[in-house]
């Protein structure tokens, strides 16, 4: 059985664990449960008060851009994922992944009605802001090819159609552009401000750490599974995926923080998505491509997998499953 095929009703039960990494992943996901309002903020909303109204915006930007991204990365594993998946673990794992978006789509819901933020403002700035429209495009485009394109996923281009995808959610919207978002966030307990929402981002960047490992996982497997996908011209496409991620997020920060806020800057920000950017690009096999140091020295042991899976070289390592 390959990882990605037409699945059959006989073999849709967990007799034979295929892909153990997935059931490890599962179980760590399971482990991590938890619930928005275990968190209380009053002490958040103090803080609140007292912040400046930039401050305010970036933060309400922020959670615009977030809380309908969980909603399209569910979209991408219902339309993108479950369908050519055959393994009953690696469904079982989507399942809980998007258990886990909703959860995180309530906790953004939990902090807006906490700060008394206005909702309508919060949930239209996806529309209304171009940067932040162009990211969301950026993606939801992907997602769309995978329900209407019709993908034959016995064919190279249909493979190739799904690993574009996987590297759009699981890497650059997961993997990247959440990854800016926690530092942001994080960025106010540094300060000694709203340190629950910094635990309640914690949580979050816990899970989609695993997101993003299962993503990773799955590349993985369908290259040693099907090495005729990995040509160099789609090497090239991949690594044009990341490095436009990283021009939207740029233009993105702009936005976010035109002025600078207290200990954090457009060039501070940017200049963490292009380290991430090198990280991810080292973790599909690439060499960096912008050299860049981590500016947010709080953000490296947390939030880092830092584990290489030789993206296209005809060799791959196994991705290690942190325990």
């Amino acid at each position: 059985m390959a990882l990605l095929g037409h699945k059959k009703t006989e073999e849709l039960q967990l007799q034979t664990i295929v892909y153990p990494w997935a059931k490890e992943l599962l179980d760590q996901a399971i482990s991590n449960t938890w619930f928005p309002k275990e968190i209380p903020m009053a002490d958040d909303l103090q803080d609140w008060k007292k912040m400046s109204e930039e401050e305010k915006q970036a933060v309400i930007m922020y959670i615009g851009f977030s809380n309908p991204c969980e909603f399209e990365v569910n979209e991408s594993i219902t339309n993108g994922g479950m369908p050519f998946i055959t393994a009953p673990e690696v469904q079982m794992y989507f399942v809980r992944q998007m258990w886990e978006e909703v959860n995180h789509s309530m906790t953004f819901d939990y902090i807006i009605n906490t700060l008394e933020i206005d909702r309508n403002k919060a949930f239209n700035l996806h529309t209304d802001i171009p940067e932040v429209h162009a990211k969301e495009q950026f993606l939801v485009a992907s997602i769309e090819k995978m329900r209407t394109g019709n993908i034959d996923i016995d064919s190279v281009e249909g493979i190739q159609d799904f690993v574009r995808n996987i590297v759009k959610t699981n890497i650059v919207t997961e993997g990247m552009w959440f990854y800016t978002g926690f530092m942001f966030a994080l960025s106010f307990r540094q300060r000694g401000l709203m340190r629950n929402l910094g635990s309640l981002t914690d949580w979050i960047s816990r899970d989609e750490a695993l997101h993003l490992k299962i993503g990773i996982n799955m590349i993985l497997t369908i290259l040693e599974e099907q090495p005729e996908v990995a040509t160099a011209e789609f090497a090239e496409e991949i690594k044009s995926i990341i490095l436009e991620a990283v021009r939207l997020e740029e233009a993105y920060n702009r936005k976010l923080l035109p002025n600078g806020i207290l200990g954090m800057n457009t060039e501070f920000i940017n200049t963490y998505i292009r380290y991430i950017a090198d990280r991810r690009l080292e973790e599909l096999g690439f060499a960096p491509h912008f050299n860049a140091e981590n500016p947010a020295k709080w953000m490296a042991t947390a939030n880092d997998t830092f584990q290489l899976v030789n993206f296209f070289e005809a060799q791959n390592t196994p991705y290690e499953v942190n325990t």
